[in-house]
């Protein structure tokens, strides 16, 4: 199950957790304004709504694959387009935006925020797309629950890493300042990822 193909879309899927958004901003702004242990519970939150869509969508997809392997393809270049989607975002940041801006800050008690990161997972549609999308990519057609349980909890730990990572990283003056000064960067460099990715993912499926 792990190959080389998996291991570069493992990282992939790293990167498109990584890359700012709701949820990154979140536990960036949060671990700036109240603290490592605030960000933490931020995060703690996201991985538990993340967990749910991650779950939900394997069971889901396992039975449509097993009866409409048309709607797997579809959805495979869905994930394409999501990919190719990512990669214009970024690129417009890395050209637009203000370098280092911060993102909302979120407060309360540990288990208001762990309710308020899961909340914003939750009600986020990208977040089911995203995980719909990685499983159609990374998955056989004929895979069944079990073989998409296990892809998530692969992916699933690199989600941690991510999230837990950002609580952690954006807790230090020194790495918040660095980020500032090349988060630019950092923005070309997702675009070009998501862009490869989105064409080898399409092009593989012509040949």
């Amino acid at each position: 199950m792990i190959t080389l193909e998996f291991v570069a879309i493992w990282f992939a899927w790293l990167l498109a957790g990584g890359s700012p958004g709701p949820a990154t901003l979140g536990i960036a702004g949060t671990a700036m304004a109240s603290g490592r242990g605030a960000a933490l519970f931020f995060a703690l939150g996201i991985l538990a709504g993340s967990a749910i869509w991650g779950i939900t969508a394997a069971l889901g997809l396992s039975a449509i694959m097993m009866t409409n392997v048309w709607l797997f393809e579809l959805i495979r270049y869905v994930g394409a387009a999501y990919l190719g989607w990512l990669s214009i975002k970024a690129l417009r940041r890395a050209t637009t935006q203000k370098v280092g801006q911060a993102g909302t800050p979120f407060s309360g008690s540990a288990r208001v925020l762990f309710a308020k990161g899961a909340a914003i997972h939750l009600t986020n549609p990208k977040a089911v797309l995203g995980w719909g999308s990685i499983y159609a990519i990374v998955a056989p057609a004929d895979a069944n629950a079990l073989m998409l349980l296990n892809y998530f909890g692969l992916l699933f730990a690199g989600s941690i890493l991510i999230f837990l990572g950002y609580a952690l990283i954006f807790s230090s003056e020194r790495i918040v300042a660095g980020y500032a000064r090349t988060s630019r960067w950092f923005d070309a460099i997702f675009a070009g990822f998501f862009g490869v990715a989105s064409f080898k993912i399409l092009t593989a499926r012509l040949q």
